[in-house]
């Protein structure tokens, strides 16, 4: 299942993904994972063994439910993710730094960008599966670990909207200066994927590229269980 995941990753329609991230900062893609590969996935959320911390969302005020980061050894899908979306993901990163002023700062590879991560101290890996029951949610936030961070990260849904569980919609908020928020909000099916950026994104403007800010959430889970598979790329301290 990884060697097909990965041809599938390697044979995406990249030029309209990143047509997507460039014109609205964020991108669906539907079918990334089956439903076998799914299940398999959600099933590791009751192996402890293979997380290194489980976080309730209540204890720290962050929403209602509860994630938990894979340890290293990532699962081989898993690891294959993270390793197939880095280099399409760190082209577009570099060309974002370009719309804004800035040298390209991302290597072509994932393991070239976790040694820098590795530099500043940043060890402990940060994907993660999360699980919102009935009346759970998730508050606005950005997942950034340190002083090292990609601008991208990637979820994927593992069960079935309106089958599995009711509600539960995923929520991009962007704050342009000088304006009001603007609100995405994206219902994932089983096995789609969605690519949105991790803290900001340019947007052209008058007088050339700016940068807004983003942050995501997750709506009220009304019935039943959501989980889902967040794939982050820079490690965490």
């Amino acid at each position: 299942m990884r060697e097909q995941a990965d041809e599938r990753i390697a044979s995406l329609d990249w030029p309209s993904i990143h047509r997507a991230l460039d014109e609205q900062g964020f991108a669906s893609i539907p079918e990334l994972l089956t439903a076998e590969e799914c299940r398999d996935v959600e099933r590791l959320y009751g192996e402890e063994e293979r997380f290194r911390a489980t976080i309730d969302m209540a204890r720290y005020r962050f929403g209602a439910g509860e994630y938990r980061y894979f340890q290293s050894p990532l699962p081989p899908l898993v690891q294959m993710l993270r390793e197939a979306f880095y280099p399409e993901l760190a082209t577009a990163a570099n060309r974002w730094l370009e719309r804004l002023g800035e040298e390209p700062a991302y290597p072509a590879e994932l393991g070239t960008f976790l040694e820098e991560c590795r530099r500043s101290g940043q060890t402990r890996p940060t994907p993660l599966v999360l699980k919102y029951e009935a009346e759970g949610y998730n508050c606005l936030h950005q997942d950034v670990y340190g002083d090292v961070s990609f601008p991208f990260q990637v979820v994927v849904a593992l069960n079935r909207k309106d089958e599995d569980y009711a509600g539960g919609e995923f929520v991009l908020v962007e704050q342009r200066p000088r304006a009001q928020s603007r609100a995405h909000v994206v219902a994932l099916a089983q096995g789609e994927a969605l690519v949105f950026p991790t803290r900001h994104r340019p947007v052209a403007g008058t007088r050339g590229y700016y940068r807004t800010t983003l942050r995501h959430g997750v709506a009220t889970v009304r019935a039943g269980t959501r989980y889902t598979l967040g794939v982050i790329f820079h490690d965490a301290t």
